[in-house]
């Protein structure tokens, strides 16, 4: 058990890492909007699946007895620590990551819906058509926006949650050796 417990807790954490804080980061300036917002519809969902799967495997492989040594232990912070961590990653993967992709989709539609209005109403003569200003975001795509805000948010402070835990997991499991 030691060894896959070690390969699969270094594979959770460098993959959170990498995920969170590089290429999210790098595609974010690199790829114009639409692409960046096609590719995190698409990577989202793989990397909160594997991060739960990895927690999960990290979690049964703890030495030396699996997940027993979690509850048997003399100090509970490992089992609260992979507590919080699962807790956190499971609302990420059903619940917020969907809301948030959800969020991105909504936006781009709505998007394309105000500028056919805008587009309707400068070509009738007309300021602007109910639900579509020119001075700014419809009602209906500022109610969008906190919406996508909200989740988003939650999405990410729920994923540096996870990696919180993680990696004080990693500095308790360090010290053991």
């Amino acid at each position: 058990l030691p060894p896959l417990h070690l390969l699969s807790y270094s594979t959770l954490l460098g993959t959170s890492l990498y995920q969170s804080f590089i290429l999210t980061k790098l595609s974010y300036q690199s790829l114009p909007r639409p692409a960046f917002i096609s590719l995190q519809k698409r990577v989202f969902p793989v990397y909160f699946r594997l991060q739960t799967g990895l927690l999960i495997l990290c979690a049964i492989t703890v030495p030396p007895l699996g997940l027993f040594s979690l509850v048997r232990s003399k100090s509970m912070w490992d089992g609260v620590l992979f507590g919080i961590a699962g807790v956190t990653a499971v609302l990420n993967l059903g619940v917020y990551e969907g809301r948030t992709r959800r969020g991105m989709v909504e936006r781009v539609e709505q998007a394309k819906r105000d500028k056919i209005q805008q587009d309707s109403a400068a070509g009738s003569g007309y300021s602007a058509t109910e639900g579509a200003d020119s001075e700014g975001p419809s009602d209906q795509m500022r109610r969008l926006n906190r919406v996508f805000s909200k989740n988003h948010a939650m999405c990410i402070h729920l994923n540096l949650i996870t990696m919180g835990a993680m990696l004080v997991y990693g500095w308790r499991l360090a010290s053991k050796m």
